[in-house]
């Protein structure tokens, strides 16, 4: 059994990984971990330990920091809890990277331009060139599984808004949205892999686990062999 703990400071998207933990299988365990806004990491971390977590990876935030000051607040994490640990926004750039991808095309929440620049020096600083970003308002549960046709009509046209033709993966950012089931459909669509919070943050902390999950249900991410293995 594998457990990973993510450290969540809101709700936001919350909904989707129980059923990613569904899609790879009974040997994998996600738990989720909450931790209060402007509360210390100490209870968060014994909660951690306690329930066996393998790998911590602080989920929620989105782009909220620089590059190297998300690196310095995932090295405390780390020496707090005392596993390997990382965070959603490192996923995205892990991820993209371990696609072999590098050039993507962002989807991200409406936001100021402070924040949009953020998130592509974000990016370009972990070797990603972003080909365009697309910002729309803020998800509110879009995608959640429902199966309804206007769920993934929206998701769809969110995909297609984001797209450039020189893109090589898209990344949906935006950590309220619960498209992990939805993935292979939107990559059927467009014809490169896309990437989601949910997505990115559990198979993070896979990696940070050392585990390999092949989990077609959750898109390309799962299932290709790994750029450094080519």
């Amino acid at each position: 059994m594998t457990a990973l703990g993510l450290l969540c400071t809101d709700h936001r998207g919350e909904d989707d990984y129980p059923r990613i933990e569904q899609l790879l299988g009974s040997d994998v365990r996600v738990d989720l971990v909450r931790l209060d806004p402007g509360a210390g990491i100490t209870g968060a971390a014994e909660e951690l330990r306690l329930s066996g977590a393998d790998a911590v990876v602080r989920t929620g935030e989105g782009f909220t920091h620089d590059a190297e000051d998300e690196a310095n607040r995932v090295e405390e994490l780390a020496r707090q809890t005392g596993m390997p640990a990382s965070s959603t926004a490192l996923a995205f750039v892990n991820a993209a990277r371990d696609l072999g991808a590098t050039r993507v095309a962002v989807a991200a929440p409406a936001g100021t331009h402070e924040d949009t620049a953020r998130l592509r020096g974000f990016l370009r600083a972990g070797g990603l060139e972003v080909t365009g970003t697309h910002t729309a308002a803020p998800a509110s549960g879009t995608g959640a599984g429902t199966g309804t046709g206007s769920d993934e009509d929206a998701l769809l046209a969110l995909v297609t808004a984001a797209d450039t033709p020189d893109a090589e993966a898209v990344l949906l950012t935006d950590p309220a949205l619960e498209a992990a089931a939805q993935v292979p459909a939107l990559e059927k669509a467009v014809g490169k892999p896309v990437l989601t919070a949910s997505q990115v943050t559990v198979w993070e902390g896979l990696r940070l686990a050392e585990r390999r999950v092949h989990a077609p249900d959750l898109g390309a991410l799962f299932t290709r062999t790994p750029a450094s293995e080519l």
